[in-house]
């Protein structure tokens, strides 16, 4: 049997200090996120923010040709929205579930309320941010100076940290809009993999069997993001666990 939902599935939910948390609590509504789901579109007016628990959301941003490549990924450990606090409410990309599951949402209003308290929550969305930033700006040196092969790699250790299993329902295609890259480029990439014996692959999902084999095909820019998070957010992790220990 799955655990029951809880906001303390999403990181930045569980970090909050009780008297904050339980301000918004009542206000949280759990919502499912099926696969494809747009949450947003280019320049549209935000109204809501989500905290993903199982979900992961893919911000992404599309060309006039209809072209498109995420930029980054969001999951448990974030949430899709940070315009509305950073004063924008609109955003040029578009945000796209790319792995089905659950997510909390909040009214943008009341976000923007609890983080204009100046509590503890601000600075942990402005950490977040920050961290959310460096995926950003490594994805595009990622997509501009790496081989797909090393990309695709990149990509799946990043959605198998917010997974509980090794299994992703994923599309060479929807691997390849995520990518920026043709379909054939991720099908030579996936091919490679998989003759390694580093991933399975059969229509539709994608397994991987050897996460030590796939972190030697990956290049620097895993770690790089995956460092920043831990050394702006860490610190607030400890907090929360001693303050769950004293509770």
């Amino acid at each position: 049997m799955p655990p029951p939902h809880s906001p303390n599935q999403n990181y930045l939910l569980a970090a909050l200090p009780t008297a904050e948390f339980e301000r918004l609590a009542a206000h949280l509504e759990l919502v499912p996120m099926p696969l494809g789901e747009m949450l947003y579109e280019p320049g549209g007016q935000l109204q809501h923010a989500y905290f993903p628990t199982t979900a992961i959301v893919s911000l992404h941003y599309v060309t006039e040709s209809g072209a498109s490549a995420e930029s980054a990924g969001v999951g448990n450990e974030g949430v899709v929205g940070i315009s509305l606090f950073m004063g924008g409410d609109t955003t040029p990309s578009s945000a796209v579930v790319q792995i089905a599951g659950h997510a909390y949402r909040l009214e943008g209003r009341l976000l923007k309320q609890e983080f204009n308290r100046a509590g503890f929550m601000q600075p942990l969305l402005l950490r977040y941010t920050q961290a959310l930033m460096t995926q950003m700006s490594q994805t595009a040196v990622c997509n501009r100076h790496h081989s797909i092969e090393q990309q695709l790699s990149r990509w799946l250790l990043l959605t198998l940290d917010r997974l509980p299993s090794n299994d992703l329902v994923m599309t060479h295609e929807l691997a390849a809009s995520m990518l920026g890259v043709r379909r054939e480029g991720i099908s030579e990439a996936a091919a490679k993999l998989q003759r390694a014996g580093i991933i399975r692959y059969r229509r539709g999902h994608i397994t991987v069997v050897d996460r030590t084999g796939l972190e030697t095909h990956v290049c620097e820019c895993y770690a790089v993001v995956k460092k920043e998070l831990s050394r702006l957010l860490s610190d607030v992790r400890h907090r929360q666990g001693t303050a769950s220990a004293a509770r």
